[in-house]
């Protein structure tokens, strides 16, 4: 995740996928970890808003992700 703010430098901020190639363990990241990036992002940068781009991947447009973005809507938003 990239984060820009105005007048300031911009930083990385990254939560690792730890894949250890069991059976049944995904590959990618969970709903879960995908909720804890803008969660971590804003805790490293409080006071603003933060506003999301995702990529057109399946779980970037879930509804329970909608839920998780419409739930904290005073902070986060998604980009048009």
């Amino acid at each position: 995740m990239v984060c820009h703010r105005p007048g300031e430098r911009s930083r990385v901020i990254y939560r690792p996928h730890h894949y250890r190639c069991r059976e049944g363990e995904r590959a990618v990241f969970t709903l879960n970890e995908y909720k804890s990036m803008p969660r971590g992002a804003q805790q490293q940068l409080p006071g603003g808003k933060i506003v999301l781009v995702w990529a057109n991947l399946g779980i970037h447009h879930s509804a329970a992700m909608r839920a998780f973005i419409d739930a904290h809507a005073d902070w986060l938003q998604t980009a048009a």
